[in-house]
């Protein structure tokens, strides 16, 4: 399954976000990577900017070209606000529900405890990340795996009514997908419209 694998604090430098989770590196050098990157650069071309926007949003929900373009024609193909359809199938990815639940500290970790078959969708073990969550549905930490140092770790004091389109049952170690998000209630910082103008102009 491809995903990336590269250095993750120099994206993060790059687009000067957390992208990827708590970032020592970020808070001591909040400015891009590179020889030059403490320096004034020149003026980011219009085009640049919206390919950028497309970028971070890939690598903040780990998906990879062919992935992104795909979700992103079924969301142009779609009845609504093509942007905002797009962030929502984003949200609906398993690793991403698993990561929204607590259950893992961040979004790789997340898809590591899917590929790992940790987690049940429905009471059945589904081991692919990119498994679209349905309205109703019931994701579950598997019942051998709910003694996982990284999995209570991250449960910890993890505030659950911050995402209010799923819920959460401790005992169970269990949520529910209520329902798709509204993009207010969705917090990462992106700016979909300059990605829905990106591709409209490929």
């Amino acid at each position: 399954m491809a995903r990336y694998i590269g250095p993750k604090s120099r994206i993060a430098r790059r687009f000067g976000e957390a992208i990827f989770g708590p970032d020592k590196v970020l808070s001591k050098r909040n400015f891009p990577p590179g020889q030059h990157g403490n320096n004034r650069r020149r003026k980011t071309s219009e085009y640049g900017v919206m390919l950028a926007e497309k970028q971070k949003a890939k690598y903040t929900y780990g998906v990879l070209e062919k992935q992104f373009r795909n979700l992103f024609n079924k969301a142009a193909a779609s009845s609504g606000i093509t942007g905002e359809i797009l962030l929502q199938s984003l949200e609906c990815r398993l690793d991403n529900v698993v990561y929204r639940l607590g259950i893992a500290p961040t979004r790789a970790a997340a898809r590591q405890l899917v590929s790992h078959r940790h987690i049940t969708v429905d009471g059945r073990v589904t081991n692919v990340p990119s498994y679209s969550v349905k309205p109703g549905q019931i994701i579950a930490v598997r019942e051998k795996s709910k003694s996982l140092e990284v999995i209570a770790d991250s449960l910890a004091g993890f505030n659950h009514s911050k995402y209010p389109w799923i819920e959460w049952d401790e005992a169970a170690k269990a949520g529910k997908f209520l329902h798709k998000p509204e993009r207010a209630d969705i917090p990462e910082n992106i700016r979909e419209q300059l990605i829905v103008e990106l591709y409209s102009k490929n």
